[in-house]
């Protein structure tokens, strides 16, 4: 049958595509933020013998008795255990990792509390990328070495993911992987006594993905207030470690006051090092690993 002309048109429904489901495990552990952190710490903090507690978490996370044993002496160990997590785990952590190791505990009060906001956090985040990567392309004002670019704005695991405020240190250590002992040892005497300095360790304070030579630089330059080499044989070795000194050492260029001839005390690790120029007083301190 011919449909009449004054019969309205009909116009075919509009498709809706069905939204994908949540994948925390393609979201990195800095999408959740201090409210769900907080509510961790009142589970997990308390020991507990009927229940696991953060004690159980570490160890599932691979952390080591005498990690254990620092993490004990802290008054938020969880928090501490989820920040220094990421640098300590391949490939990054992620909020899914985190939801399967609490599952293979056994704690499904905790994932059952904490669900709606782990999942808010997580949209929120995917979200902030989302409309990060629909921004149109800018080019920067070129004001410094470093660009200000929007991968350098969540790059250690205090900074705010969404660039509204980023973690500043004390001292940026530049040290080679191993050497990561002696750096523990300076993380317990710098930042676990009375001094309270907070220190920049790149294997526990860096979130993984972006250039590593775009972080040092960001690092030393905006968010480190000195810089502490720790000198070793295989520190001169290091194209990290030479990257590292040689650009703090091009941000103040003919200052002289801020350079020495640094004497290395004792035996020294090489012949190269038996003078080396270096930040000095308030710029640098200098170890040496023998």
């Amino acid at each position: 049958m011919a449909t009449s002309p004054s019969d309205p048109a009909v116009s075919p429904s509009p498709v809706v595509s069905p939204v994908p489901p949540l994948d925390p495990h393609a979201v990195p552990m800095v999408a959740l933020n201090y409210g769900v952190r907080r509510r961790l710490g009142l589970y997990l903090n308390p020991r507990a013998a009927a229940a696991a507690d953060w004690t159980a978490l570490a160890e599932a996370l691979g952390c080591s008795f005498l990690e254990i044993r620092r993490l004990e002496g802290l008054p938020d160990p969880t928090a501490t255990l989820l920040e220094e997590w990421p640098g300590r785990c391949p490939g990054g952590a992620t909020v899914g990792q985190l939801l399967d190791v609490l599952r293979r505990l056994g704690r499904d009060d905790v994932l059952t509390d904490l669900a709606g906001s782990v999942e808010e956090d997580c949209k929120k985040y995917l979200q902030r990328k989302q409309e990060e990567a629909n921004q149109p392309l800018q080019v920067p004002a070129v004001d410094s070495s470093v660009p200000k670019t929007s991968e350098l704005m969540g790059i250690t695991t205090r900074d705010d993911p969404y660039g509204s405020g980023t973690e500043i240190f004390d001292a940026f250590i530049c040290y080679c992987q191993k050497d990561l002992q002696f750096v523990q040892e300076m993380i317990r005497e710098l930042e676990q006594t009375e001094f309270k300095l907070k220190l920049c360790v790149f294997d526990r304070d860096v979130l993984p993905g972006a250039c590593v030579y775009s972080i040092s630089g960001e690092l030393i330059e905006r968010r480190c207030r000195r810089m502490v080499v720790v000198v070793s044989d295989d520190y001169l070795e290091s194209d990290e470690c030479d990257f590292q000194t040689k650009f703090a050492l091009s941000l103040s260029p003919g200052s002289s006051h801020h350079f020495s001839k640094a004497k290395l005390p004792g035996e020294t690790p090489g012949d190269q090092v038996q003078c080396l120029p270096l930040f000095v007083g308030e710029e640098t301190a200098l170890y040496l690993v023998k």
